[in-house]
């Protein structure tokens, strides 16, 4: 999250940057994959396949092993090193978990599972424990998105969010492996996202193939040795091993975005180790992959259009037109023009790669600080349109420099890494150049960017095939009906395969992440109480905006 919301006096985590795939921010950060957790697609599934269930089983025997037979009992046995969280005085992350009562610690695993002997990796992690010992239900673990998105600094506003039931758990955030301040991947790239969009005609998408196929060279050399280990099932695995660190016989977990993907994995390679489960920004796993964000188009127009409609209500601050129409026919100004000449803005140069991510980019989080953000940026880039010397505003800044400069390498390094581990995509350009062509003139802007080519197109082959989810889970999933990032079919579709689970809806939303996020009490008093009971809803709940 870039920076907390104020709403009715409760401060909430602002999500969305492109960072998370689809996905909520850490403190200072965000994308799901963009901001939401987005990009070959896993096939999808109501049994596992006789490989992916000899493969459960055989992680779910080594994590119920005796000590003596269990070839990870280092690991599951392991004295975890509670220390302070603040890492020195600039450190605000840190800083909030200390008052928030967190300790932090590194856990050991394995960087190869298959070799559990071999080298080894850290996971790093961060705990607030249960006040109410009385009536303590366990350790609720946390991931908030990405892939490739911080958790350790959640806990605190989780937490909050948690309200009493809060008491009754220790909350675990855990920035997965590879990411934040575990063992970190850094490919060394000139940019923090591999999104791009396809630029105009063949020209401009030839640029994207070879930024992608550059991009995937840089992690062949840089992190090699690293990069064949970044799979979701491995991160499930070191949830495991988490688990078992914590002395856990069961953990609940709540994951955004990529984490309910995350959270689907590690319940179906790990049977009998969950309780209570909430995700939220349902992934289908159907639909999962290096190209998550394909067929995402129409959910992201029509957040752009309320977003217009909000603009031009507000017209006499951002100055974009009195209605939809002339909002958007700004946007495309700026796009047309961008097109023709890169745009100046302070020191960086934006052309038709750069711009549509940008509007992409603040399409995930429906509340009046993140419209206004994304007007002034569209304000900034229409200016620079007709020549006007700019100064971008600092969430345009903020987001330019995280897309044209390294400062972030190591956020999309990590997010490439683990799309590419978890399935394969084409690998023809022309697959990526034909699907781009089918939408012509008609759509210059969103598809260009959940369409184009990505560096998993010149990715080696994962070493594992992708996991086939179960089809019996008991979990609470929660969307909302606009989400642009994680789209509601999807949850939908999760929703029918699973008999068990129960769905929350929020109603006329272009909100990814609801619970604790968007002040939806209907929503959040629902997590709160399956939290509490363990019980789903006997019925499927649906939430009117607030």
């Amino acid at each position: 999250m870039t920076s907390p919301v104020t709403d009715g006096g409760e401060r909430r985590p602002r999500v969305g940057r492109i960072r998370r795939l689809g996905a909520r921010t850490a403190p200072v950060a965000a994308l799901s994959l963009a901001g939401a957790l987005t990009l070959g697609v896993a096939p999808a599934a109501t049994a596992a396949t006789a490989a992916t269930a000899a493969t459960a089983a055989s992680d779910a025997s080594r994590a119920s092993a005796t000590a003596g037979a269990d070839p990870l009992a280092r690991f599951h046995h392991q004295r975890l090193d509670w220390k302070s969280c603040a890492l020195g005085p600039d450190d605000t992350t840190g800083t909030a978990l200390e008052a928030a009562g967190a300790r932090c610690a590194d856990v050991t695993v394995p960087l190869d599972y298959t070799r559990p002997g071999g080298r080894t990796i850290k996971v790093a992690v961060s705990r607030i424990r249960a006040t109410d010992t009385a009536h303590r239900i366990g350790a609720l673990l946390l991931n908030s998105g990405g892939p490739g998105g911080q958790t350790i600094g959640d806990p605190p506003w989780v937490r909050q969010a948690m309200k009493e039931v809060g008491g009754r758990y220790d909350v675990v955030g855990v920035d997965p492996r590879f990411v934040g301040r575990s063992t970190v991947l850094d490919c060394q790239w000139p940019t923090g996202t591999m999104i791009r969009g396809a630029g105009t005609g063949r020209a401009g998408f030839d640029r994207s193939v070879a930024l992608s196929a550059d991009l995937a060279r840089r992690c062949r050399d840089h992190a090699g040795d690293l990069v064949p280990y970044a799979s979701t099932r491995n991160t499930a695995r070191d949830m495991d091993v988490i688990r078992a660190a914590l002395g856990e016989r069961r953990i609940s977990y709540l994951g955004y975005s990529y984490g309910s993907y995350l959270g689907e994995v590690y319940a179906t390679m790990f049977p009998g180790r969950t309780d209570r489960v909430v995700l939220d920004g349902v992934i289908d796993p159907a639909r999962y992959g290096p190209r998550l964000l394909r067929g995402t188009d129409d959910a992201q127009w029509h957040a752009l259009r309320d977003w217009a409609d909000w603009a031009a209500a507000h017209d006499a601050a951002y100055g974009l037109g009195h209605t939809r129409d002339a909002v958007l026919a700004a946007v495309e100004r700026a796009r047309s023009a961008a097109a023709r000449e890169p745009l100046r803005l302070g020191e960086h140069r934006v052309d038709d790669h750069v711009l549509p991510v940008v509007v992409f980019n603040g399409l995930s989080q429906d509340n009046p600080e993140a419209f206004g953000d994304l007007a002034l940026a569209v304000r900034d880039l229409r200016d620079a349109a007709d020549g006007r010397t700019v100064s971008p505003t600092p969430w345009l800044a903020d987001t330019l420099r995280f897309m044209l400069t390294g400062h972030d390498s190591a956020y999309g390094s990590a997010q490439t890494a683990i799309l590419c581990a978890d399935g394969t995509a084409p690998r023809d350009p022309e697959t990526y150049w034909r699907d781009l062509r089918r939408a012509g003139t008609r759509d210059r802007l969103m598809v260009p960017v959940t369409d184009n080519i990505n560096p998993c197109a010149f990715w080696d082959t994962p070493r594992e095939r992708p996991t086939t989810i179960r089809a019996d889970l008991p979990a609470l999933l929660v969307n909302a009906t606009g989400d642009p990032r994680t789209v509601y079919p999807g949850a939908e579709a999760v929703h029918r395969n699973w008999p068990s689970s129960r769905l929350v809806t929020l109603r006329d939303a272009d909100q990814h992440a609801v619970f604790g996020v968007f002040g939806s009490s209907c929503v959040d008093d629902a997590v709160n109480a399956y939290l509490a009971g363990g019980r789903t809803p006997a019925t499927d709940l649906t939430c009117p905006r607030p």
